[in-house]
């Protein structure tokens, strides 16, 4: 494996440093916090910038409301709490007031997935890239590690245009991206080649399909990884590619499989290059309290049970072929 892990952090330290730099170089941005704000990465913006900081409490539909308030008079705001009270909690008011006016707000949706772990089923948004893809301006990004929740948080704030929902989690995870390694919003990044099979993840399941790649490959199963951080829009090209290229397509997510990273993946398919593909990720239920790493084992979501799945597949599918 060419990606060098440096120490493991939250991908919500990346979101607090790429809204206090997006900050320091644009004075109309703003801060909304619900109630929390160190738990989502933002107290070192309301540490540098207490004019620019406001705590509406447990009130997400009202922070929503407000946050269109301040995009129409050309502030840009930046709404953040737990991703199941962000995006599906205030789904109405994103929906009409931020999405229906194209408003440049970005939502933060922290503690995504399963791995919030203790917290359990309320509080795990196993969702929330369903809601947010489907409506309509919406761009939806899932950065990999905290150093690409920087970037791509600060890209999200100055660069683009309308909403854009982004995702990130609770847990300390491997940082590898390299700071030289290009990110565009829209264009996903081939972190590996590989011509028997594709493993498309998003999140911090990038990090778990890169060890699964570096497993298979010790089984003569040469995996193609992709980092798909920008769910909405999706790179149709990186898709297509890889399809025609490897004809098995494997999506990885911390998410529901239904809705999510598999679900877009699957329409671009079945629309320009039908090929074999197979989704891993939440198998339509809820979640429920338990250690990150124990429930990332139960559902399928470590590397090791990433790799065995993959290799099953790739046998089943040269065996029918």
């Amino acid at each position: 494996m060419i990606y060098n892990k440096r120490e493991n952090r939250p991908t919500r330290a990346g979101f607090g440093e790429g809204l206090l730099e997006a900050g320091l170089q644009n004075h109309h941005v703003f801060a909304i916090g619900a109630d929390i704000t160190a738990s989502v990465g933002v107290d070192r913006f309301a540490q540098a910038f207490p004019d620019r900081f406001v705590s509406l409490g447990i009130a997400e539909q009202n922070c929503a409301g407000v946050a269109a308030g301040m995009a129409l008079m050309d502030k840009t705001p930046v709404f953040t709490t737990y991703a199941v009270f962000s995006a599906i909690r205030a789904t109405d008011q994103i929906r009409i007031s931020i999405c229906y006016n194209n408003l440049h707000v970005l939502i933060g949706g922290a503690h995504a997935g399963i791995s919030v772990g203790p917290d359990g089923a309320t509080h795990q948004a196993l969702e929330d890239i369903a809601v947010m893809r489907c409506l309509p301006n919406m761009t939806v990004l899932s950065p990999c590690d905290a150093t690409q929740a920087s970037i791509l948080t600060r890209m999200a704030i100055l660069e683009e245009k309308g909403p854009v929902y982004l995702r990130f989690g609770r847990e300390a995870v491997a940082d590898f991206t390299p700071p030289e390694l290009e990110t565009r919003i829209g264009k996903a990044q081939l972190l590996q080649p590989g011509n028997h099979l594709t493993l498309i993840a998003t999140g911090h399941m990038v990090w778990e399909a890169l060890k699964a790649a570096e497993m298979l490959s010790l089984k003569g199963i040469n995996a193609r990884v992709i980092n798909m951080h920008t769910i909405k829009p999706i790179d149709t090209d990186a898709i297509l590619k890889a399809a025609k290229e490897t004809r098995l397509i494997i999506s990885i997510e911390e998410h529901q499989v239904s809705g999510g990273l598999g679900s877009a993946i699957a329409e671009v398919l079945v629309e320009n290059c039908p090929v074999r593909m197979e989704r891993i990720g939440i198998p339509d239920c809820f979640g429920e309290s338990g250690k990150p790493e124990e429930l990332l084992d139960k559902y399928g979501l470590t590397a090791e049970k990433i790799a065995r799945k993959a290799e099953s597949i790739y046998r089943t599918t040269q065996i029918s072929s």
